[in-house]
């Protein structure tokens, strides 16, 4: 491991000295000196202590069809072919913005690229988005015009359920803006395979249970979205939305298993059907006024309220015999209601920029639950305050942000109630070595709430003697996060080398324990405590100096260990490793993306990554698009997972999902735009809790 990282050092060195020197010249100039506010014409980008600022010249904008296209060049994003979104190279959650609001794939595409300035790449999120993704993107547009846009995208598999499908509309007139959104992605696969195996000691008894299932499995997710929009600039801005996320899934599973005890076997038939729904309607309304030149206060409020009906029937029974080896009848029926509030106050003073915000988000769930034990009624809140305050600024070749916070998780059911404050401070701080080199610095501390299905009290029966359920005792997870950044960019090379180190505190962690009803049981601990470090080696690399040939990689060696509440020390080393090849010419299109799933820890067990073997392509004619690829070439999507040394249990599965592999795609896409519409510049992006299942 220590001979891994020493390698990739020296090649960031090999980098240093062979690099581009690459003159600077600034197109817009501030008296205030903050990290936010410059943007260079000569050098496509210019790096800051928190994020990379990115323009485009004269050919990429000519090029594009609209912003996404744009956005997809920067050298950690790609395109995720599969749900035909972008996303970071690194992995992790990417949040998007225009002009500081949150922003789906289909408002990115609305954006026309002459309307676009500038896109700021933060790899480290500021102080009200760090909790809420890993990369923020926000796209920076020109003012408001009267205009519209509209466009559509379909995207099928020939042979299975395979159908991704969005239209857009957008509406500008004066100060007024209208949008219209509807997309939906589609999954129907009948020849998922799965293997499993349960191999224990119970009651001084050896048990094996060897199962092999197919599954007819899918998905529908849908999602409507309509806005209005009213800007009065250096006034105020108003925005009210409504979101519907309409989402069904199944499973319907058959096949066989061989139960073996103390030697003697056992033919067993299995089923397991199972499904669930909801429907998610929001209402996210914003209101930002400036108070002075100086001075701006922001408002923001999110509320839904919905149902989760949620069932599973699975069954095993000794063939030819036909008694029953299990029977597991779940019904759940979840009530959520969620809210969200947050104030925020922005100044801007000669040195820097002040930011503070007060943030609260309320979960109630009601729970109506049949399931082994019988009938229950039980309910949960999960509330939690945030108050931060951070300034930004830069002093020559020094620029720097430093935060401070304070979160209270407040979780309350049945069994338990849970209170915590955490002070939350983070430092980042930047260094300009050249005018295409720098140093970065950052360190963070926060909480990690226990997600709704961890802290279940639901049961569920996996296997013979082998339940599932939740530990609504769990508390709160503290991560210790720290970063050190060289970047070099040049005509060629957008590179970033990150040494990093995370300890956590008390970390949620998923293992085998006995159980008196059952045998086992899969259930959550608070775990001593765990440690991560290695070097993260990102970027792309361009040896024509252009788009003809871009080469994007993503490598990642690193050490990963857990303390066990008992002390066991669980640690397991990986390359996490991801390489995308893209080329542009004129009107085509073309991209290859691959790489090779490695095992990391995830509670009990060590699971691979999806893996990929892609490659698709693209020609445009005038406002029409079409497109072709094949996906997992020669190969199904593939899923393992297998348990530690340690665990009571040990298990294995491997997940195949035969119907995609080497799926060919076809699809066709037309944006059309007119004039310019109004972007609002919101400084406030907030959600409810995502649907609580089990």
């Amino acid at each position: 491991m220590k001979k891994t990282i020493c390698s990739v050092l020296f090649l960031c060195g090999i980098f240093v000295f062979s690099q581009e020197n690459v003159k600077n010249d600034t197109i817009d100039t501030t008296k205030t000196a903050e990290i936010q506010e410059v943007i260079l014409k000569a050098q496509r980008k210019k790096q800051f202590a928190d994020k990379a600022v990115y323009t485009f010249d004269k050919e990429a904008l000519e090029k594009a069809r609209y912003a996404k296209d744009l956005i997809q060049t920067l050298p950690e994003l790609q395109l995720d072919p599969i749900e035909n979104t972008l996303k970071s190279t690194k992995g992790g959650k990417t949040l998007f913005l225009i002009n500081g609001i949150e922003a789906t794939d289909m408002q990115i595409r609305s954006v026309a690229p002459s309307e676009v300035v500038k896109v700021e790449y933060y790899d480290i999120p500021p102080a009200r988005w760090a909790t809420r993704a890993d990369v923020v993107v926000n796209l920076i547009t020109r003012s408001t015009e009267t205009g519209y846009v509209f466009g559509a995208d379909a995207r099928s598999a020939l042979n299975t359920g395979f159908v991704n499908g969005s239209a857009y509309a957008n509406f500008t007139k004066g100060k007024n803006n209208f949008g219209l959104e509807y997309s939906i992605n589609l999954r129907d696969y009948d020849n998922r395979k799965v293997h499993s195996i349960y191999d224990y000691q119970l009651d001084g008894s050896h048990y094996r249970t060897d199962e092999n299932k197919v599954d007819h499995f899918g998905y529908t997710y849908q999602n409507v979205a309509l806005r209005y929009t009213r800007a009065v600039p250096d006034d105020y801005t108003f925005q009210a939305k409504m979101n519907l996320d309409i989402y069904t899934t199944f499973v319907k599973g058959n096949g066989g298993s061989i139960f073996t005890k103390d030697g003697l076997t056992e033919e067993h038939g299995m089923l397991k059907n199972s499904s669930s729904n909801y429907t998610t309607p929001t209402l996210d309304l914003y209101f930002s006024k400036n108070l002075s030149k100086k001075d701006e206060l922001s408002v923001n409020v999110v509320g839904s309220s919905f149902t989760t009906s949620t069932t599973e029937f699975a069954k095993e029974w000794i063939v030819p015999s036909g008694i029953s080896g299990f029977d597991n009848d779940m019904n759940l029926q979840t009530k959520q209601t969620g809210i969200v509030g947050e104030l925020a106050h922005v100044h801007t003073f000669e040195a820097g920029k002040l930011s503070s915000g007060y943030r609260v988000s309320n979960t109630n769930i009601s729970n109506d639950l049949q399931n082994l034990t019988g009938f229950s009624e039980y309910s949960v809140n999960y509330l939690e305050q945030y108050f931060y305050t951070e300034f930004s600024g830069k002093v020559k070749k020094f620029s720097y942000r430093i935060g401070a916070g304070l979160t209270n998780i407040h979780n309350k059911s049945a069994e338990n109630t849970f209170d915590q404050w955490s002070f939350t401070p983070k430092v980042i701080l930047g260094y300009q070595l050249k005018d295409n080199q720098s140093l970065r610095f950052a360190s963070s501390y926060r909480p990690v709430s226990p997600w709704s299905a961890a802290l279940s009290s639901n049961i569920v029966q996996m296997a013979p003697n082998i339940v599932q359920r939740g530990n609504p005792f769990l508390k709160s997870q503290q991560m210790f996060a720290n970063n050190f950044i060289y970047s070099l960019n040049n005509k060629y090379f957008d590179f970033n080398a990150n040494l990093f180190y995370r300890y956590t505190d008390k970390i949620i962690n998923q293992y085998y324990v006995l159980d008196e009803d059952f045998g086992y049981a899969l259930t959550y601990e608070n775990a001593k405590n765990s440690q991560q470090f290695g070097v993260q080696v990102s970027g792309s690399y361009k040896p024509f100096g252009n788009n003809l040939l871009v080469a994007k990689l993503n490598l990642t060696p690193a050490s990963e260990t857990i303390r066990t509440s008992n002390g066991a020390l669980i640690k397991n080393n990986y390359l996490a490793n991801n390489f995308v090849l893209s080329s542009e010419y004129k009107s085509f299109s073309l991209q290859y993306q691959l790489n090779i799933p490695v095992y990391t820890l995830s509670g009990a067990f060590l699971t691979t990554n999806e893996n990929q073997n892609h490659i698709f392509g693209s020609y445009k004619q005038k406002e029409w698009t079409f497109i072709a690829g094949m996906y997992w070439i020669g190969m199904p999507s593939e899923y393992k997972t297998k348990s530690l040394p340690e665990s009571l249990v040990n298990y294995s599965r491997v997940n195949r999902i035969m119907n995609n592999k080497s799926m060919f795609i076809l699809g066709i896409s037309y944006d059309f735009s007119k004039g310019k519409k109004t972007n609002l510049e919101k400084k406030l992006n907030n959600s409810t809790a995502p649907a609580a299942t089990f």
